[in-house]
């Protein structure tokens, strides 16, 4: 059997036959030139020299690097905010203008600011919280008209690739987080971030594992969604519920949702999620996951924004490991009608919640119990000496998860020397609040469960 030649082997035999066939051709010229040796020479080299030229002359191989097969929609940030930036907003509206058109299929690269669209640095300290504005949050890109969708369908949109910025914060705000109550001062811890891990002088002995997804994603909302929305948020609010309701101050685009601009008390604020996605702050939601959206508005009106590096399932500081970020999203089928019987977002996965999970960890559990005459912020807005009053309450998923988030406090501080606003900001980054039971009343139980392999000296030897 003929032995079979690789593609090089196959070149080299190629340029070979055509260096011999171009000097064969020569042969007669060399012998009429054999009485003169010094010039034979001469034109030998030269005959050489273009048979050599004429063998490399052949079709160009391109690098990899040449091979392309996407098509890219790519909306870049410009200017130093979202205010300066004509592809950024932060209010909800369907008049939002789109900023691209993009097809199933394409490749959407949406360049993100970080979630308080701010001028923290490496060297911030907890005084540079003052000059966050809560008017701005968040900064989204987009949106993005998806070409073939109507009111009514549901799109698959694929997370692609996130690339993270070099440097992300995690802050504690005072009034705002799970533990308001307790954490009442300023706090920031300032990461630098590579895909290998998360690292800060401020936390020294951690790394955080590299585990980006968009705390925000989502689509735009039609106006029979914004009239139900502003109605049932504005009864909570009527019973001291916190709610955020429109408001112009800082809003963008401006022209549309600003002071005085024609859509200022119908743009919606992007800080709860609701039936259009948005600040979900869902961790699952890793690259390679893909998540179904109901669509209220034809394009459907797809953003990203507020990309978190890595974040606990609680996100109990009010903030994550925040930046900015180049993320890719794809559009992979447009489900013609389904959208009607959405209520909310979907995530399809397959290993990406399994490649999370922690190889050792420690758990805390948390039962619906404070202490007597305590009425924590969470249910303040359920006055009354029903609650005040009691040590237990009934059923009550809120008041366990604090349960459980104190004790995993305690036990960051009392056994890894963290202090009390270092174990709250790793509660923030890394532990993972999860219900355990709703049935055995009243004590519902969830659990607090820290993933161990942050300490390096667990993960490295």
């Amino acid at each position: 059997m003929t032995p079979t030649k690789t593609l090089d082997e196959g070149r080299e035999v190629t340029w070979s036959k055509r260096i011999k066939t171009l000097i064969s051709g020569k042969k007669r010229v060399l012998s009429v030139l054999g009485m003169f040796p010094i010039l034979e020479d001469r034109v030998m080299k030269k005959i050489i020299l273009s048979a050599v030229l004429g063998a490399l002359a052949l079709p160009a191989y391109a690098d990899t690097t040449d091979q392309k097969w996407m098509t890219i929609v790519e909306l870049k940030k410009q200017g130093m905010h979202c205010v300066d930036d004509p592809n950024c907003f932060n209010r909800y509206h369907p008049e939002v203008p789109e900023k691209a058109k993009a097809n199933v299929g394409d490749m959407i690269v949406y360049h993100t600011r970080d979630a308080l669209d701010t001028e923290f640095r490496l060297d911030s300290i907890p005084a540079d919280l003052a000059t966050v504005d809560l008017g701005l949050v968040h900064p989204m890109t987009g949106p993005v008209h998806i070409n073939g969708v109507e009111r009514g369908d549901a799109i698959e949109v694929e997370i692609v690739d996130i690339v993270p910025d070099q440097y992300g914060y995690t802050v504690i705000a005072p009034g705002f987080g799970f533990l308001r109550d307790i954490f009442t001062e300023p706090y920031i811890v300032n990461w630098q971030l590579t895909r290998t891990g998360a690292v800060s002088p401020g936390m020294p002995g951690i790394t955080v594992p590299y585990e980006a997804f968009p705390g925000s994603i989502g689509v735009m909302p039609g106006m029979p969604e914004i009239e139900k929305i502003k109605a049932r948020e504005a009864g909570l609010a009527a019973v001291g519920g916190a709610v955020l309701g429109p408001s112009g101050a800082g809003a963008l685009p401006a022209d549309l949702c600003g002071v005085g601009a024609p859509a200022e008390q119908d743009c919606l604020r992007t800080i709860p999620p609701r039936e259009n996605g948005g600040n979900m702050d869902v961790q699952q939601m890793q690259v390679g996951t893909r998540i179904m959206f109901p669509c209220f508005i034809d394009g459907c009106g797809v953003f990203v924004g507020d990309v978190h590096y890595a974040q606990g399932d609680g996100e109990v500081s009010g903030t994550a490991i925040e930046m900015g970020s180049i993320t890719t999203l794809r559009v992979r089928k447009i489900h013609k009608g389904k959208g009607a019987s959405m209520d909310m977002p979907v995530t399809l996965g397959n290993d990406q919640i399994i490649d999370m999970e922690p190889t050792r960890y420690y758990q805390t559990v948390g039962i619906p119990v404070k202490g007597k005459g305590e009425i924590p912020p969470t249910h303040q807005y359920l006055t009354g000496a029903p609650i005040e009053n009691l040590e237990n309450l009934n059923e009550d998923l809120t008041l366990a998860a604090r349960h459980a988030l104190l004790q995993m406090i305690d036990y960051l501080v009392e056994e890894h020397g963290l202090t009390k606003e270092q174990a709250y900001v790793l509660s923030s980054v890394a532990v993972d609040l999860r219900v355990g039971q709703v049935v055995d009343v009243p004590n519902y139980v969830v659990t607090a469960v820290l993933n161990l392999d942050v300490f390096d000296k667990y993960r490295h030897y």
